[in-house]
């Protein structure tokens, strides 16, 4: 393999296409065989050689029949032929044929089968084989049975179909193998797209006895090579167009069948030794089944040999000599005691059978192959092959049927593992057969219907298969019947599945990228094994060895989420690594490399929330059904999948393959709305616990909360819900009423003595107290929601802990309310704390800010100092100063933990990239407005200045349910206005440019020059045409110049009137294109996506309330100029008294103990009342009937071929019966007649057993 990879990687020459190029090594590895010595054949008279070819062809020198003193009378392939580097190879296309090419290659029958299994899987690009059937016997023009060719296409090819499965046949177009083909070709004719790439025939065939060869041989390789097949009606020796593959064995015979045979056996014992699964990770090795069919006497050798090496067999009895000999020997003969298998002992064991049993195996020999010569070398290998009849399956086609063939293969296979691995069980095999064939209908009927008590090391090696391989059935499968999730899953294990990763999907680049800068710093560091560069995929990356420093961990897991995640959540896994949240990338890097290069303690730590780890290794790799089991068994149901959603978005922004986005997006969108639905049936049970789980942090997603989840996931949907926006509005209106009217709130903020009044309703302080007693009481309920009236004795008793627990909860809210302020501080506090109030007095306020800048600017902007700024500028610039106080606090005091990321997350934003642009002008125009030289320039930044600040008013709409939806259209109109200015700027160009050139023969004026070629033109597309300057019809007296000396001095130039007919068409066309065509298709353009974003107004609106609401929420209560106070009362409680803010539980809620589990189990009832729902939804669909029906019809069809079976032998039976009777008649009457026996009573009378009819 050394070699091979040497030749792949190397090469050189002339250039070669891709294909040409990726199997140019072929020729210097694979060889074909060539006769080399002449033995004459003397059934030909000399005319041939054995090997089959003519004397011509031979080379002259070595014809000669004597090797020493002996004569060569028997030709044989190693001794002579000789080796040379093979000239067929490439990709085959049939001609007519209509179907895609094939690959085939002429090799020696000495090739190792390592070099072509390697060129199958990895170079032709055929799938890993979850299953081997090689089809032999049945060659040449031997007729095929009916019921055999049903077995073969019903039973062979949909049992490889379901297990994806290579099927070995002879690769010409005669006997078994034909029909093989045939049975490919109809299966992937009817089979859906998916599936037709499972089944993959592969034909091995005698180089010798192919016709039309030369067709196939090409030194360099053919791409493809055209090959003609003749008479395809009959059976023939041509290739068969249905296989994918071929590989042609060459012996250096010609002509002769047999060639392939030792080869075959080699490549069918070299795979049995290969791992299913992706890059080899499944938990069993390839199984391998031949399949006898008919076979001549050689089959007995080829039979026996193949049996030695535990190769199991499947036999057809009843389809010829040789398959009929091993029925019979394993059906009739007695069972005898097996005998050792070691080579020593063979020649002794088969001796030791006793001479009856010789002696009836040669009779059934002799039976069956009465021309055979070598009759005693037939007997031997009888022997031998019934002492391996563990390894036989014996299949009654014509009895059986062929509906349940794939069971067959599975118990063949089964049985066969139970006699090579003592140590397994049959089951245990059995089961990691059907995982490795994803035949869960088979583990459900065959190994899981309740006869068997499965272990958890039972099914620990199939659940790793089944995860790596992606068999979402087996795993729901296994942990419903004895697998514990918590004890399956420790650390080590997590890492190992993150290994096997796809290496095309992007979690394993960008885990590659974590890996590698994590080395590079290993690298940079004295380290005992050096900082070498180790793929994911390593051969140290197995279970069962230690694993080093330098592959994988969880750090790059973590480092992975968090570039998903963003500051969302805190890191993950970092409890495990023993990391701090607050600690740096490069600290940790460092501290990750010490720990790795010790003992990991952590690995073997089982993972604390095992179906939430599963849950994010199957979004990352988007697998849709693993992932929606494994949220179906993880807790905190909303929040995960709206994680899952987030992690699904993000990386499609990373996907470049466009079938792969589309599949994240499909999927993201689904657990957006398994959010959705989950939180809408919470909502229906409970309203105050559903918003206590919007705000809950959550310790298994580095506590976060659903709605700050749901943000980062632009989850717009989730928003929309009646639920959430209630939750919001209860925040946004704080201890007043929802219901309260906006003009009494005006009235009320202008006259504030209005408070103590009734026209605002305001919620008591004690009302909180009261819903915490019944949300306890709500919580002692059942936990679905509904009102338990009764409890008995034991309830209070369970409860008696609980109760104490309220009470103390009770105390504790008590006290940490104020203590008992006045009225009218606490009504105060209550109007101008709430969110809604905030918002009216920053709205006001800012109204105000632009009055006084608009006066400032067009009445009182004094010179520079010293005869200004005026009073009131000084009022603007202190005004605009508590703006910027405010968006430091915004940027350095809110969000994340550090502030390299609170920085990135305020620019994300469109509003303050407005704000930081508002107060950048500003501050430039506040220093040029200060020195004379520059006051021109600082006044008309002034003015531009203002122009920002008012647009940032749109932002203020976003509340109100109408204009929000209406802000967002603007937004995206903004990105149509884009594309149509492109188009329109091309126009601009080309007619500006032309239009200059033919009415002005020379202008060099660049003013000039920039008007007419783009301002005039754009200006005559709202009908401001000069005519008197573009038609000379309608030219006026004015003064010019031709002179280019005088218009380079500033003289108006002369219209030039030698192409003005050709203006007049450019300015037709122009505006036809312009004004007809472009500004409509802007028009299309804005209406389509008013009619988008108009369709889902209300769900654009409610998402952008609640970045609102939260903005807001977190500000001070005082608006500019007074927020400095704010500010400043901020700065003395936070950092000096260090009290914590009491608002910040309003959107954040930590919750622990007792009182998180029941709220995590009333969010899991409520999931499993969705999840039914749902179900028996579907159970009640159209399609789900017929499928129910589809089966109950095809379980009747079987019994009503079993009844018509019953039938047929009932006749059968009747038929001899009668014949029994009418025989014992004849023997009566005969012995009635004679007077051998003397009768001493009258023979019996045949009673009427007919029931009578009741009466």
């Amino acid at each position: 393999m050394k070699e091979l990879e040497r030749e792949k990687d190397g090469g050189g020459g002339k250039a070669l296409s891709k294909k040409e190029k990726d199997q140019s090594w072929i020729p210097k590895i694979i060889k074909k065989r060539v006769c080399s010595t002449f033995v004459e054949d003397t059934f030909s008279n000399g005319a041939l050689c054995q090997c089959g070819g003519v004397r011509e062809i031979h080379d002259s020198l070595a014809t000669g029949d004597y090797f020493g003193a002996a004569i060569v009378t028997q030709w044989n392939s190693r001794q002579h032929s000789s080796e040379c580097s093979t000239d067929a190879y490439g990709e085959l296309e049939f001609a007519g044929a209509g179907r895609r090419h094939s690959y085939f290659l002429r090799l020696s029958c000495d090739t190792s089968p390592q070099i072509i299994y390697t060129l199958m899987t990895t170079h032709w690009g055929l799938p890993t084989p979850n299953l081997v059937v090689s089809v032999v016997g049945g060659e040449g023009h031997e007729k095929i049975k009916t019921w055999v060719r049903d077995v073969l296409r019903n039973g062979l090819v949909r049992a490889a179909q379901s297990t994806g499965a290579w099927i070995l046949t002879g690769g010409l177009r005669e006997g078994v193998a034909r029909c093989v083909g045939e049975a490919v070709r109809d299966h992937g004719a009817a089979a859906p797209a998916p599936s037709q790439k499972k089944v993959i025939a592969v034909g091995l065939a005698p180089w010798g006895l192919v016709h039309n060869r030369q067709q196939l041989v090409n030194a360099q390789g053919s791409f493809p090579a055209r090959y003609y097949v003749q008479n395809t009606s009959r059976d023939s020796c041509c290739l068969d167009n249905n296989c994918q593959a071929f590989l042609l064995v060459d012996d250096g015979s010609t002509g002769c069948r047999g060639g392939e045979k030792a080869f075959r056996a080699n490549l069918e014992d070299y795979i049995s030794h290969q791992r299913t699964g992706i890059w080899g990770s499944g938990s069993i090795e390839i199984p391998v089944l031949c399949m006898l069919i008919s076979g001549d006497a050689s089959m007995l050798e080829r039979l026996d040999a193949s049996l030695r090496k535990s190769t199991p067999w499947l036999v057809l009895a009843g389809t010829g000599p040789a398959a009929d000999l091993i029925s019979e020997l394993l059906g009739v003969l007695p069972p005898v005691p097996l005998s050792p298998t070691s080579p020593s002992a063979e020649g002794d064991a088969v001796k030791s059978l006793n001479t009856d049993l010789r002696d009836r195996v040669s009779d059934k020999v002799r039976k069956y192959f009465p021309a055979e010569a070598e009759l005693e070398k037939l007997v031997d290998n009888a022997l031998s092959i019934f002492q391996n009849r563990e390894l036989i399956t014996i299949f009654h086609g014509e009895q059986e049927g062929h509906d349940d063939f794939d069971t067959v293969l599975l118990k063949a296979l089964v049985r066969a593992s139970k006699r090579v691995s003592s140590e397994a069980s049959e089951y245990t095999e059995e089961l990691k057969l059907a995982v490795a064939w994803n035949r869960v209908d088979i583990a459900k009927a065959e190994l899981f219907n309740g006869d068997i008590q499965w272990k958890y090391e039972d099914l620990e090696d199939s659940m790793t298969d089944a995860l790596i391989n992606d068999k979402p059935q087996f795993v729901r499968l296994f942990c419903e019947n004895g697998l514990n999730i918590l004890d399956y899953l420790t650390y080590r294990r997590l890492e190992s599945l993150y290994r096997s990763l796809s290496d095309s999907s992007v979690a394993y680049i960008l885990l590659q990228r974590r890996l590698n800068e994590r080395q590079g710093l290993a690298g940079s560091q004295p380290t005992l094994d050096g900082g070498v560069t180790v793929p994911l995929k390593s051969p140290q990356s197995s279970l069962s060895e230690p694993t080093s420093a330098k592959e994988l961990s969880l750090y790059e897991v973590s480092r992975l989420l968090w570039d998903l995640m963003g500051d969302v959540c805190q890191p993950f896994y970092y409890g495990p690594l023993g990391l701090d949240h607050k600690t740096t990338s490069r600290k940790a890097l460092k501290q990750i490399n010490k720990m790795l290069q010790g003992e990991c303690v952590y690995r073997n730590q089982r993972c604390l929330s095992p179906w939430a780890a599963l849950f994010i290794w199957a979004i990352l790799q988007n697998r849709s059904e693993m992932a929606v089991y494994f949220w179906e068994m993880a807790g905190e149901s909303v929040l995960s999948a709206l994680g899952g959603c987030k992690i699904l978005r993000e990386l499609s922004k990373l996907e470049s393959e466009t079938e792969n986005k589309l599949a994240m997006k499909e999927l993201a969108q689904k657990f957006e709305n398994l959010a959705h639905d989950v939180f809408g049936e919470c909502y229906q049970s409970s309203e105050s616990r559903s918003f206590t789980l919007l705000i809950r942090k959550s310790p298994v997603w580095g506590g976060a909360t659903c709605l700050q989840m749901a943000t980062a996931a632009d989850a717009r949907l989730f928003f929309s819900h009646d639920g959430v926006q209630s939750l919001l509005s209860q925040i946004w209106w704080g201890d007043m009423e929802r219901s309260t009217d906006v003009w009494r709130l005006v009235l009320t903020f202008f006259l504030p003595p209005l408070l103590y009044t009734d026209l605002i309703s305001f919620r008591d302080q004690e009302e909180e107290v009261k819903s915490l007693e019944v949300y306890h009481s709500r919580d002692t309920d059942s936990l679905d929601g509904n009102d338990a009236t009764v409890f008995s004795l034991a309830d209070i008793v369970q409860n008696e802990e609980e109760t104490e627990e309220f009470m103390a909860l009770k105390e504790r809210l008590r006290a940490s309310l104020p203590s008992k302020r006045p009225f009218i501080v606490s009504r105060w506090r209550q109007f101008w704390f709430a969110p809604v109030t905030s918002f009216l007095g920053n709205v006001l306020m800012y109204f105000l800010f632009l009055c006084l800048f608009a006066y400032v600017l067009l009445v009182d902007f004094k010179p520079p100092p010293p005869d200004g700024p005026a009073t009131l500028e000084f009022v603007l610039y202190f005004w605009v100063f508590t703006l910027v106080c405010e968006e430091i606090r915004q940027t350095f005091f809110v969000g994340s933990t550090f502030v390299i990321q609170r920085i990135r997350n305020y620019i994300q934003d469109v509003w303050n990239k407005c704000d930081i642009t508002a107060i950048s002008l500003f501050t430039l125009g506040l220093c040029c407005r200060m020195f004379p030289w520059s006051f021109e320039f600082g006044r008309a930044l002034m003015a531009i200045d203002y122009m920002v600040f008012t647009l940032r008013l749109i932002h203020i709409f976003a509340v109100h349910k109408q204009l929000g939806p209406k802000i967002i259209i603007v937004g995206k109109m903004m990105k149509d206005i884009f594309f149509f200015l492109f188009f329109l700027a091309v126009w601009l160009m080309a007619y500006g440019v032309a239009n200059q050139t033919l009415l002005y023969a020379y202008d060099p004026r660049p003013n000039w020059i920039f008007r007419r070629v783009f301002y005039r033109p754009y200006l005559h597309i709202f009908g401001q045409i000069p005519i008197n300057e573009m038609d000379a019809d309608k030219l006026g007296e004015v003064n010019c110049t031709n002179n280019s000396t005088l218009i380079e001095a500033g003289e108006e130039p002369c219209l030039s009137t030698y192409a003005n007919w050709l203006v007049v068409i450019l300015l037709v066309i122009y505006l036809l294109v312009t004004n007809i065509l472009l500004v409509n298709l802007l028009i299309a353009m804005f209406s389509y996506t008013f009619s988008k974003v108009q369709e889902r107004s209300d769900t654009y609106w409610k998402f952008q309330r609640y970045n609102l609401i939260v903005e807001y929420h977190s500000r001070p209560c005082l608006a500019p100029p007074f927020i400095i106070i704010s500010h400043l009362h901020l700065f003395i409680k936070r950092y000096i008294r260090r009290i914590p803010s009491v608002k910040g539980k309003h959107f954040v809620l930590e919750l622990r103990g007792r009182k998180a589990s029941r709220l995590n189990t009333w969010e899991a009832i409520q999931k499993e009342n969705l999840l039914s729902a749902q179900n028996k939804l579907q159970r009640e669909s159209d399609s789900a009937r017929l499928k129910r029906t589809s089966v109950k019809v095809d379980s009747v069809l079987k019994q009503m071929a079993e009844i018509r079976d019953h039938d047929r032998r009932l006749r059968l039976l009747e038929a001899e019966m009668e014949y029994c009777c009418s025989a014992l008649i004849w023997m009566m009457d005969a012995l009635s007649q004679s007077n051998v026996i003397k009768a001493d009573r009258p023979p019996p009378v045949l009673r009427d057993l007919t029931p009578l009819s009741p009466s």
